[in-house]
């Protein structure tokens, strides 16, 4: 080693700012001074706070050393929000938004610059991080986890460039922070009946890409305990919140509202696999069944049906012969047409094209394998809807005429399939057959009584044939079973009250879902009316910019199919207050 030369162990935070070439293609001047600003006014201080030094600047970046893997990554927190808030209300197209990585590791040390792999790690890291988010290694979790409170998620090994090991990565966003930001305060009064949470089965292969099969299982231990009317069962995606987190189970149970917990984890090797079960109760923490299951990958089937039975079983809950029925009914005896399934409904969480052609590849692989898998057909139907909605394909009237062919396809297999159910009642509802939805999403959730999507599906057709007060009691209904509910659940709520004329309450809602989703369309939009309905004409115009921002060819002719509604004077009272609020025809 060269005079001058020194080692020594650091936290190192390498940031840069996400698609800085295109910002500085289209304001280059604009750019550079709104960088300069926020690096002096708020990041530049920030850092030195926390006891950072800047070792050097790369343009887009920032190279940062810590002697406090703390400080470092509380640090970066605070920057990641405070540019979000730095951010709000400046046009997407020109928002500075970093995206950081942080190692902790041995560094080298000439002069005031650092090398080695410690710096090399961060750097990887910072390219895989989320825009706005933060990725670190697992040394620097292992010391933070239990010193902040702060929401990361465990992204498995990943496979860095140039690096020559795996690194397992945990990731933090902006998004996870909004998620723990609505978990009660209080504790949710438990219910008469047994209750019980499903958490997340681990992922123990050592392969990231296992994780659906883990998630698999899961969902199906969900599916059927939520088909038992005298037990709580909560929903997949409250459940899976906690997924990759350390967690404290009393604190999960009563975030719930459940006395029980299950939690166990998977371990797949070629055609082998172990599987960990085990039911708590919450309350004191004892252990009312454990189980470990060293099968076959064919036998995935008993054991689910197995564990099912034991929870049953350990809760003293007598089935009805319908129920027993159900249960214990199975989609199919195909593992890989399973496996295919599973990972299309996997990929659909994703929400973007490729995601989404990979999810419609697999679920076509699933109905060809077993052409009597009503939940494959179900899973197809769903890529076409949403193909529909989300415009990743073109031709959204023949992708909603697919989605319901196939939507029937699955049911006349299995007429009391949820997801089917489910898909048929949107079906319905978005070509106006409102008693149709009605009656489909009441027979659905006499199958799946404790189901909390298809509660909420029930709501949105209610909603849109034009029953507010009764809509609002479904959500609400739906959100008991499923804490964590996601937006479409408070969007429609926020609707449901609005349209009753509980203009503070829906003003409330709205408020929540933009703080923690910006970009929701609809939201914007529901506030907008509210606005112009209470007279704050000032903030009525600052709403519609944003609209106009989010939407910029969105015009009051397109609404209506946006409102997809019965009610013919609501809705132009809708359409009346937009163009007063100003946006355009």
């Amino acid at each position: 080693m060269g005079e001058g030369t020194q080692r020594r162990l650091a936290a190192i935070v390498s940031a840069d700012v996400v698609g800085y070439s295109r910002l500085i293609g289209v304001d280059e001047t604009g750019t550079l001074d709104a960088l300069r600003a926020h690096r002096n006014e708020f990041i530049d201080p920030k850092i030195a706070e926390y006891g950072g030094r800047i070792v050097k600047t790369m343009g887009d970046g920032l190279l940062l050393e810590f002697t406090s893997v703390v400080n470092a990554t509380q640090c970066v927190i605070e920057v990641q929000q405070g540019m979000a808030e730095r951010n709000e209300g400046v046009d997407e197209g020109q928002r500075i938004t970093f995206r950081i990585g942080i190692n902790l590791g041995d560094i080298i040390i000439e002069g005031e610059d650092i090398h080695g792999d410690g710096v090399n790690i961060a750097a990887r890291l910072q390219e895989i991080a989320e825009p706005g988010g933060i990725a670190i290694s697992r040394r620097v979790y292992e010391d933070v986890q239990d010193r902040l409170d702060a929401p990361f998620d465990d992204a498995g090994e990943q496979t860095l460039k140039n690096i020559a090991r795996p690194v397992s990565v945990w990731r933090w966003s902006t998004f996870s922070t909004a998620l723990t930001s609505v978990r009660a305060t209080e504790p949710v009064a438990l219910p008469d009946n047994p209750s019980v949470a499903v958490l997340p089965f681990d992922n123990m292969s050592g392969d990231p890409e296992q994780d659906y099969f883990a998630d698999g299982l899961t969902e199906e231990i969900i599916t059927a305990l939520s088909k038992i009317s005298r037990m709580r069962v909560i929903a997949r995606n409250s459940a899976f919140a906690y997924k990759g987190k350390a967690l404290d189970l009393r604190q999960v149970a009563s975030e719930l509202g459940v006395r029980f917990v299950l939690e166990g984890s998977i371990r797949r090797g070629g055609n082998r696999l172990r599987i960990t079960a085990q039911l708590i109760d919450a309350s004191d923490g004892s252990h009312i069944w454990a189980e470990r299951f060293d099968r076959s990958v064919d036998d995935i089937f008993d054991i689910q049906d197995d564990i099912t039975k034991e929870i049953v079983t350990a809760l003293r809950v007598n089935l009805t012969d319908g129920e027993l029925a159900a249960v214990w009914s199975r989609g199919t005896n195909n593992i890989e047409a399973w496996q295919h399934c599973v990972r299309a409904n996997e990929l659909q969480y994703r929400f973007n094209t490729s995601d989404y052609l990979e999810a419609r590849a697999a679920a076509e692989t699933a109905v060809a394998l077993d052409p009597n898998y009503a939940q494959a057909w179900a899973t197809l139907g769903f890529t076409h809807w949403w193909d529909g909605r989300l415009g990743f394909t073109g031709d959204s009237e023949a992708k909603f005429a697919k989605a319901e062919e196939l939507a029937n396809q699955a049911l006349a297999l299995d007429d009391t399939l949820a997801l089917g159910i489910g898909l048929s009642v949107i079906v319905a509802d978005a070509v106006g057959r409102y008693d149709e939805a009605i009656a489909i999403a009441e027979r659905g959730c006499k199958h799946h009584p404790g189901n909390a999507d298809i509660r909420a599906f029930l709501a949105f057709a209610v909603l849109h044939a034009g029953l507010y007060v009764e809509a609002a009691e479904h959500y609400r209904a739906a959100m008991s079973l499923n804490p964590f509910a996601p937006n479409w659940y408070h969007n429609g709520l926020c609707r449901a009250l609005m349209l009753q004329g509980e203009l503070d309450q829906a003003l409330e809602i709205s408020d929540s879902i933009i703080k923690t989703d910006p970009n929701h369309l609809q939201s914007h939009l529901y506030r907008a009316y509210i606005l112009q309905r209470k007279g704050r004409a000032s903030e009525v115009h600052e709403e519609i910019r944003k609209i106009l921002r989010l939407a910029p060819k969105l015009g009051v002719r397109h609404l209506p199919r946006l409102f997809l509604h019965k009610g013919d004077d609501d809705t132009q009272r809708f359409l009346d207050a937009m163009r007063k609020a100003g946006l355009p025809e």
